[in-house]
């Protein structure tokens, strides 16, 4: 890996440093994720991944049935 150094105001770093810890990773972590983002040019499989590993800490309380899921 490379290390890159970068400038921003001290502010906006102290809030994405929060923001990062929220979501349980370190802002180096969330910038390596924009980053990926940013160059994949995403496609809808990669955006369904990432939102679903963004969500892993959501959870519904219980298993839903079939049925249950398919109500409309």
């Amino acid at each position: 890996m490379k290390n890159v150094t970068l400038s921003a105001d001290a502010d906006l770093i102290e809030k994405a440093r929060l923001l990062a810890r929220t979501q349980h990773r370190t802002l180096n972590a969330a910038f390596r994720e924009w980053l990926t983002q940013f160059t994949a040019g995403e496609s809808d499989a990669q955006s369904f991944a990432l939102l679903m590993k963004q969500m892993r800490h959501v959870e519904a309380g219980r298993r839903y049935t079939r049925d249950e899921m398919n109500e409309r």
